[in-house]
C-alpha cells in the first residue's frame, strides 16, 4: 500500500522521477556551532577552552551532532574576539595549546563526531607578523596587502585623502593610513583587520599551506567567514572607484550609506571558492577519508550563493550557508516561512539538490528574543525536518536567551547578549566554570533552562531537539533527493505542513502552528498516522492515533510529527 502525500509542492513534483541518489555525510547533517569562549571552562578562569570543549564532546554525541564548528581558536590580539588573527596555525594561550587541540581532534574521531574550524581568508590581525613584513616592504611581502598612496588633497597638496568612499562594515572609511609606510591600507572591517590582497598568488598559497596545516592535524572542513568581502574591484588604472549612494542610510560613515558594488560578492571570489574546493578535494583523494568540506558564510543573494556552491563545471563551497529562517519574527507565520524556504529552494535546490537551514549563529540575537520563547522548539522543528543540512547555534537547543551585558576590561560588543556561556547544571555558573566568574554573566532564568534539568522532562527544548536528530536517520529523512522524499506548504497563513517520506515503507507529516489561535485543517490523508514527537503546547501523547481524513485541530503554537509506516 501506498501512502498518499497531500500538499506537495511544486518543487517537490519536480524530483518525482528521479533516481534515488547517494548522500554524502554532510548533506542531511546536523551541524553545531561553539562559540568557544562560552561553551566550558577547564582551568577557573572564566573563559571557554578547548579542554572544556573536549570534555563535551559526549554531550554533541548525545544529542545527535554529525559535525561541530568553532569560532576562531587561533593566536589574535582578540580586538574582534578571535576573527583578528595575528598566527593562523598557532592556538591562542586562551584556548590552549596544540597539544589540547590534538586531542579534541582524537576524542571527537572516537566518538564519530567531525570538527569544523573557522577559516578566516579575508583580513588578518595588524600585529600577524605579515603586515609588519608588508609594512617594511620585506621582499615577499611588498603587496600582501591592499596599499594604496591615495588622492591628493586639492585643499593641501601636502596631505593625502583616502583612495576612494569605501565605507567598513563597522563604519568609517576602509581606508587608514600607515605613517611608516607612507601608504593608506584596506580593511572591510576593524582597522585593526587589514584586508589580505589576494590577487597576489604568494597570499593564495599561504592561504593554502593554512589549510594543509589544520587538515593534517584531522579537521574535517573549514567554514570560511566573511566570503563576499575577500575581493574588491580596481579600474583598469589600478585606482579604485567609488561606490554610489544606496539611500539605505542617511549617514556617509554608515556602511548601508552605499550600494557596495565594488567590495561585495567580486567574481574572482568565486573563483577562488572553486579553487579551494579542488584543493580539498585533491587533499581528500591522496589522503583518502571522509569528504572535508567548505562552509560558506555570505549574506548574499541566494543567486550569488548559487555561484558560490558551483556552476557545473566547478565545484565550490559544499554549504553556502542559508539565513533566510533567520530574518523571521515573532510575527512570522507559516506562509512566511514557505515564502523564505521557496526563496532558496526555487534555486539552489533546483539547480544543485543541496539545501540548508541556519537557525542562529554569534552575529545575531537567539531565536527567543528574535520570535519569541513560544516559537523556539517550532524553529527547531522546521530547521530539522525540512530536506539538508541543520545548522545550530550553541544553546539553541535548550532555548537560551539573549543576557544583557555591560561593557567590562574583558568585552565590550553589541552581539555579546548572544554569546554568553552555555547553562549546563541549575547551580551559580551553570557548570561552566569552577572559577568565581565567567568572562560574560549568566541568563537569570538559568534553573529552568539548562542541559541537566531539561534532560529529565519529557517535552523540554532538549528533548525535542534529541528527537529531531533520531529522525535524521531514518529511511524518510535520508531519502530527501530521491523522487517523492518531501515537500513543504503552508496549509493556511498559520499551519506548515512538511512532509518527509520513502515512498512505499515509510512517512512523516510534520504540522506547525505558527499563530496564537487554534487552527484546524482537513483531509490531510486516507491514513492512520501516530503521533511521534510533540510540542509542550501539544494536548496528545506520543503514540495516540491520528485519522486525517476528518478535522486535526492544531493548538496554539503546537507542532506535532505524525508517523505513517506501512504494515
Amino acid at each position: 500500500m501506498k501512502s498518499r502525500v497531500a500538499g506537495l509542492t511544486l518543487l517537490a513534483l519536480l524530483v518525482l522521477g528521479a533516481t534515488a541518489a547517494q548522500v554524502d555525510w554532510w548533506e542531511n547533517a546536523s551541524l553545531y556551532q561553539i562559540y568557544p569562549r562560552s561553551f566550558q571552562d577547564s582551568d577557573g578562569d572564566g573563559v571557554g577552552d578547548l579542554k572544556g570543549i573536549t570534555s563535551r564532546l559526549e554531550y554533541l554525541k548525545e544529542i545527535g551532532i554529525t559535525a561541530t564548528w568553532l569560532s576562531p581558536v587561533f593566536e589574535s590580539p582578540m580586538s574582534d574576539f578571535g576573527y583578528d588573527i595575528s598566527n593562523f596555525t598557532r592556538i591562542d594561550p586562551i584556548f590552549g595549546t596544540l597539544e589540547d587541540f590534538d586531542a579534541m581532534i582524537a576524542k571527537a574521531k572516537q566518538l564519530g563526531v567531525k570538527i569544523i574550524l573557522d577559516f578566516v581568508p579575508n583580513h588578518s590581525s595588524d600585529e600577524c607578523e605579515w603586515f609588519k613584513k608588508s609594512i617594511k616592504r620585506e621582499k615577499g611581502f611588498e603587496d600582501f596587502y591592499v596599499w594604496d598612496d591615495g588622492k591628493v588633497d586639492p585643499q593641501d597638496n601636502t596631505k593625502r585623502l583616502p583612495p576612494s568612499n569605501w565605507v567598513s562594515v563597522f563604519g568609517g572609511s576602509q581606508w587608514t593610513w600607515n605613517a611608516e609606510r607612507q601608504q593608506f591600507y584596506l580593511h572591510q572591517f576593524q582597522d585593526k583587520q587589514p584586508d589580505l590582497n589576494f590577487s597576489n598568488p604568494l597570499v593564495r598559497q599561504h592561504m593554502l599551506d593554512v589549510l594543509k596545516y589544520w587538515l593534517d592535524r584531522g579537521v574535517d572542513g573549514f567554514r570560511i567567514d566573511a566570503v563576499p568581502h575577500i575581493f574588491e574591484k580596481r579600474n583598469d588604472d589600478g585606482s579604485f572607484p567609488d561606490e554610489p549612494v544606496s539611500g539605505g542610510s542617511s549617514d556617509p560613515n554608515s556602511y548601508d550609506y552605499h550600494d557596495h558594488i565594488y567590495t561585495k560578492d567580486q567574481y574572482p571570489t568565486v573563483e577562488l571558492l572553486y579553487e579551494w574546493r579542488e584543493f580539498l578535494d585533491s587533499y581528500r583523494a591522496k589522503n583518502g577519508g571522509d569528504t572535508r568540506i567548505l562552509l560558506a558564510e555570505a549574506y548574499s543573494s541566494v543567486e550569488t550563493l548559487s555561484l558560490y556552491f558551483g556552476n557545473g563545471t566547478h565545484s565550490g563551497a559544499h554549504i553556502p550557508m542559508n539565513f533566510n529562517l533567520m530574518y523571521l519574527n515573532g510575527f512570522s507565520t507559516a506562509q512566511d516561512v514557505e515564502n523564505s524556504a521557496n526563496y532558496w529552494m526555487d534555486t539552489m535546490w533546483k539547480q544543485h539538490q543541496a539545501a540548508n537551514w541556519v537557525v542562529g549563529n554569534h552575529d545575531n540575537g537567539r531565536v527567543a528574543n528574535r520570535m519569541g520563547r513560544h516559537k523556539v522548539d517550532l524553529l527547531n522543528i522546521i530547521v530539522n525536518c525540512l530536506p539538508g543540512a541543520s545548522v545550530t547555534y550553541y544553546g539553541e537547543e535548550i532555548g537560551m536567551s539573549n543576557v544583557a551585558t555591560q561593557c567590562t576590561a574583558v568585552s565590550c560588543d553589541d552581539r555579546d547578549p548572544e554569546r554568553t556561556p552555555m547553562q549546563w547544571e541549575p547551580l551559580p555558573n551553570v557548570g561552566f566554570t569552577n572559577g568565581p566568574s565567567t568572562w560574560l554573566p549568566i541568563a537569570e532564568d538559568f534553573e529552568t533552562y539548562n542541559v541537566q534539568t531539561e534532560r529529565m522532562v519529557a517535552r523540554s527544548t532538549l528533548n525535542i531537539f534529541k528527537g529531531l536528530q533520531q529522525l535524521k536517520y531514518t529511511a524518510a529523512f535520508r531519502n530527501f533527493k530521491s523522487a517523492g522524499g518531501f515537500s513543504y506548504k503552508a496549509l493556511s497563513e498559520q499551519v506548515l505542513q512538511i512532509i518527509r517520506s520513502s515512498p512505499g515503507r515509510e512517512e512523516y507529516m510534520i504540522l506547525i502552528n505558527m499563530g496564537n489561535k487554534m487552527e484546524h485543517v482537513e483531509n490531510l490523508s486516507s491514513l492512520t498516522y501516530e503521533y511521534v514527537l510533540l510540542s509542550p503546547h501539544s494536548p496528545h501523547n506520543v503514540g495516540d492515533k491520528a485519522n486525517l481524513l476528518g478535522r486535526l485541530y492544531l493548538m496554539p503554537y503546537e507542532a506535532v510529527v505524525l508517523r505513517w509506516l506501512e504494515r
